[in-house]
């Protein structure tokens, strides 16, 4: 049998844009006269615009710092980053459009916001959801379940009988503890071999028939 739908992360996942948003938040560190280490941004990677920028303001050492200047500055760089074209991993476009042609629901299920989004569905296809969930537009993001899980319920369909493909482990949090069976593609950053998760160094090769065989 099929999924009852395939849930899709988007930044690493799908496209591989978290450099760009290294680029940008190296560019914001600058400006606040500081500097952004490696370890940090990567501990940025999957997690809520909330967490990140309270990784950001540790890193450079400014805890008071006003948060909402600095999300508006990054948004409209990341918005023009995004704009220029998102780079495809691989397999991921080939995957999805064998789902969309097998006639598998989709979603994207991600923790960018809906500013950002917009842009990146210009490479993506908006064509390719049925459902877009954004980190913005739920009360609880990544790692939080209700990501996932509401993605299914927009869906109509049971989350257990869901494949969610996910490339960094507050992502893979969310869609396991939701109760979706996890594909995990590390993109940049390790994950740790967890029970029910299953792990491929990419997507290429991975079709519906693969995605239907996890569910087993």
């Amino acid at each position: 049998m099929d999924p009852a739908a395939v849930l899709f992360d988007m930044d690493g996942t799908l496209v591989d844009s978290e450099r760009l948003w290294g680029v940008a938040l190296g560019e914001l560190a600058e400006l606040a006269g500081g500097a952004l280490s490696e370890a940090a941004r990567l501990a940025m990677v999957g997690t809520s615009m909330a967490r990140s920028m309270q990784i950001f303001r540790d890193e450079i050492g400014q805890p008071d710092r006003p948060e909402r200047p600095d999300v508006e500055w990054l948004t409209v760089r990341v918005q023009e980053l995004f704009a220029d074209g998102l780079v495809w991993r691989p397999g991921a476009m080939e995957l999805l459009h064998a789902v969309r042609a097998a006639g598998i629901p989709t979603a994207l299920v991600t923790s960018t916001g809906r500013r950002l989004v917009e842009v990146a569905l210009r490479t993506l296809g908006a064509e390719n959801f049925d459902v877009v969930v954004c980190g913005d537009e739920v009360q609880r993001p990544k790692p939080d379940p209700e990501p996932y899980r509401t993605a299914a319920a927009l869906l109509g369909v049971p989350i257990g009988a869901c494949v969610a493909i996910e490339d960094s482990p507050s992502g893979v949090a969310s869609a396991s503890t939701a109760g979706a069976v996890v594909l995990a593609v590390p993109a940049e950053l390790e994950l740790t071999p967890v029970d029910g998760v299953h792990l491929r160094s990419t997507l290429a090769g991975v079709d519906p028939a693969f995605l239907a065989g996890l569910l087993l």
